[in-house]
């Protein structure tokens, strides 16, 4: 066994220290080096709550939930979002993190929770912003559950963990596969309980759109802002089935196969 692996199998915790370094690094290029810096993280989902806040209140005389377009979809925006760049960050966090697991400091799961923590903390922070800044720009007045937001928030993040675990494993191995994913992701824009609830569909058609993970999300995190609506067809267990699911299957594939990808 060569020193480095030999010096990297002892270690069962990834260092605080190493990943502090891989987190201020992150922010330097991810955010640091870009014209707006963080800014840009504002753009994605308050551009999608304009355009539909814009399309639907020409359409509908009010959403599925409340009388406010810009609230309803930024609930389940915020999250649709945050979970896309959460998974994608953990997913690219190898590749992104290349040269440094050269170094016997540095194991992979460091640059993964690098990348998870700094962009759990930007999402959550974006969403915060934007949706509690649509609160104060309407003078609305929503009861918020506090329980749900958490859950919905631990739900989305243990899904874009699993999947971005696996996805991290099979982006290294087949490159191909990140294109693949990509075009698979599109449709659940329109799947995942953003522009309605799955009760406004019922019977057989809601069974089918909980079978997504997101919607699950979705509709547990408007629960939090909106005091009437139960979100009665989610089932947290069953999101967290998938993270689980994915996260150990992805941990067992980098654990035995990183490197060997790494080196393709």
């Amino acid at each position: 066994m060569r020193p480095t692996a030999r010096l990297r199998s002892t270690r069962s915790v990834p260092t605080f220290r190493a990943i502090t370094a891989l987190i201020l690094r992150e922010m330097e290029t991810t955010y640091g080096r870009s014209p707006g810096g963080y800014l840009w993280a504002f753009v994605d989902p308050v551009a999608g709550i304009a355009l539909l806040t814009l399309v639907f209140s020409l359409l509908l005389r009010s959403p599925s939930l409340g009388t406010n377009f810009a609230l309803f979809y930024s609930t389940g925006i915020v999250v649709f979002t945050g979970y896309n760049a959460l998974s994608g960050a953990v997913s690219s966090a190898l590749r992104y993190s290349k040269a440094l697991l050269q170094y016997p400091a540095v194991t992979f799961m460091d640059a993964i929770l690098a990348r998870f923590l700094l962009n759990l903390l930007t999402q959550m922070a974006v969403g915060a912003l934007i949706v509690y800044g649509i609160i104060w720009f309407y003078e609305l007045n929503p009861i918020i559950r506090w329980e749900p937001i958490m859950l919905a928030t631990a739900m989305s993040a243990s899904l874009a963990m699993g999947i971005g675990l696996f996805n991290c494993y099979l982006f290294l191995r087949f490159q191909v596969w990140q294109r693949i994913w990509s075009i698979l992701n599109r449709p659940l824009f329109i799947l995942s309980g953003i522009i309605f609830i799955p009760e406004d569909v019922g019977g057989r058609s809601a069974e089918l759109l909980m079978i997504n993970p997101l919607t699950h999300i979705t509709s547990e995190m408007r629960k939090g802002f909106y005091g009437t609506y139960e979100a009665a067809l989610v089932n947290p267990t069953y999101v967290f089935a998938w993270a689980l699911g994915f996260g150990v299957a992805g941990m067992f594939l980098l654990s035995y196969h990183y490197q060997d990808a790494m080196n393709r």
